[in-house]
Protein backbone atom coordinates (compact mmCIF):
# COMPACT_ATOMS: atom_id res chain seq x y z
CA UNK A 1 0.00 0.00 0.00
CA UNK A 2 1.39 3.53 -1.48
CA UNK A 3 1.02 6.13 1.18
CA UNK A 4 2.60 10.43 1.26
CA UNK A 5 2.26 11.54 4.33
CA UNK A 6 2.62 15.59 4.44
CA UNK A 7 4.08 16.63 8.23
CA UNK A 8 5.10 20.34 9.02
CA UNK A 9 2.57 22.59 8.45
CA UNK A 10 1.14 25.05 10.55
CA UNK A 11 0.76 29.13 11.64
CA UNK A 12 3.54 31.11 10.17
CA UNK A 13 3.93 35.22 10.52
CA UNK A 14 4.22 37.04 6.65
CA UNK A 15 7.75 37.06 6.42
CA UNK A 16 8.33 33.82 8.02
CA UNK A 17 9.76 30.48 6.88
CA UNK A 18 8.30 26.87 7.25
CA UNK A 19 9.02 23.14 6.02
CA UNK A 20 7.04 20.37 5.32
CA UNK A 21 7.99 17.44 4.28
CA UNK A 22 6.25 14.36 2.79
CA UNK A 23 7.68 10.77 3.81
CA UNK A 24 6.36 8.20 1.66
CA UNK A 25 6.11 4.39 1.52
CA UNK A 26 4.98 1.26 -0.43
CA UNK A 27 7.21 3.20 -3.15
CA UNK A 28 10.86 3.96 -3.78
CA UNK A 29 10.68 8.20 -4.33
CA UNK A 30 13.73 7.39 -6.44
CA UNK A 31 12.18 6.47 -9.13
CA UNK A 32 9.31 9.29 -9.34
CA UNK A 33 8.75 12.96 -10.37
CA UNK A 34 7.63 14.44 -6.60
CA UNK A 35 6.04 17.68 -6.79
CA UNK A 36 4.12 19.92 -3.82
CA UNK A 37 0.62 21.25 -4.95
CA UNK A 38 -1.49 23.93 -3.14
CA UNK A 39 -5.07 24.47 -3.04
CA UNK A 40 -6.40 27.78 -1.03
CA UNK A 41 -9.84 27.79 -0.53
CA UNK A 42 -12.57 28.64 -3.85
CA UNK A 43 -9.13 27.78 -5.97
CA UNK A 44 -7.58 24.90 -7.85
CA UNK A 45 -5.09 23.09 -6.83
CA UNK A 46 -1.50 24.45 -8.64
CA UNK A 47 1.92 23.04 -8.88
CA UNK A 48 4.36 24.86 -6.37
CA UNK A 49 7.43 23.11 -7.46
CA UNK A 50 8.29 20.22 -8.69
CA UNK A 51 11.55 17.59 -8.41
CA UNK A 52 12.60 14.88 -11.25
CA UNK A 53 14.09 11.66 -10.66
CA UNK A 54 17.17 13.62 -11.59
CA UNK A 55 16.70 15.82 -9.31
CA UNK A 56 16.20 18.68 -11.79
CA UNK A 57 13.25 21.35 -10.57
CA UNK A 58 10.36 23.89 -11.55
CA UNK A 59 8.61 26.53 -9.75
CA UNK A 60 5.96 28.51 -9.94
CA UNK A 61 6.76 32.31 -10.57
CA UNK A 62 4.62 33.05 -7.89
CA UNK A 63 7.18 31.18 -5.46
CA UNK A 64 10.53 31.49 -7.09
CA UNK A 65 13.47 33.02 -5.09
CA UNK A 66 11.46 31.85 -2.12
CA UNK A 67 10.99 28.20 -1.85
CA UNK A 68 12.91 25.47 -2.42
CA UNK A 69 12.21 21.89 -2.94
CA UNK A 70 14.47 18.67 -2.27
CA UNK A 71 14.44 15.49 -1.98
CA UNK A 72 16.11 12.59 0.05
CA UNK A 73 16.13 9.64 -1.44
CA UNK A 74 17.91 7.40 1.24
CA UNK A 75 14.78 8.74 3.57
CA UNK A 76 12.37 8.54 0.97
CA UNK A 77 11.26 12.10 1.71
CA UNK A 78 10.74 14.92 -0.14
CA UNK A 79 10.56 18.63 1.26
CA UNK A 80 9.56 22.09 0.86
CA UNK A 81 11.46 24.87 2.13
CA UNK A 82 9.18 28.24 2.32
CA UNK A 83 10.72 31.21 3.52
CA UNK A 84 9.58 35.02 3.24
CA UNK A 85 6.03 33.59 3.24
CA UNK A 86 3.00 35.98 2.33
CA UNK A 87 -0.57 35.62 3.18
CA UNK A 88 -1.81 34.79 -0.31
CA UNK A 89 1.02 31.06 0.57
CA UNK A 90 -2.00 30.08 2.78
CA UNK A 91 -3.20 26.67 1.18
CA UNK A 92 -3.62 23.35 2.00
CA UNK A 93 -0.42 22.11 0.35
CA UNK A 94 -0.38 18.33 -1.13
CA UNK A 95 2.42 15.84 -1.64
CA UNK A 96 2.40 14.12 -4.93
CA UNK A 97 4.32 11.09 -6.49
CA UNK A 98 3.90 10.18 -10.57
CA UNK A 99 5.57 8.03 -12.33
CA UNK A 100 4.70 7.33 -15.88
CA UNK A 101 1.02 5.87 -15.20
CA UNK A 102 1.11 5.41 -11.29
CA UNK A 103 0.25 8.73 -9.83
CA UNK A 104 -0.23 8.93 -5.82
CA UNK A 105 -0.81 12.00 -3.41
CA UNK A 106 -1.01 12.84 0.36
CA UNK A 107 -3.81 13.73 2.53
CA UNK A 108 -2.45 17.48 2.31
CA UNK A 109 -1.38 19.77 5.39
CA UNK A 110 -2.48 23.74 5.82
CA UNK A 111 -0.02 25.86 6.04
CA UNK A 112 -1.30 29.28 7.33
CA UNK A 113 0.27 32.67 6.55
CA UNK A 114 -1.21 35.42 9.25
CA UNK A 115 -0.27 38.11 11.75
Amino acid sequence: QVQLVESGGGLVQPGGSLRVSCEASGISISFYFMGWYRQAPGKQRELVAGISSGSMTNYADSVKGRFTISRDNAKNTVYLQMNSLKPEDTAVYYCKAAELSRVYWGQGTQVTVSS
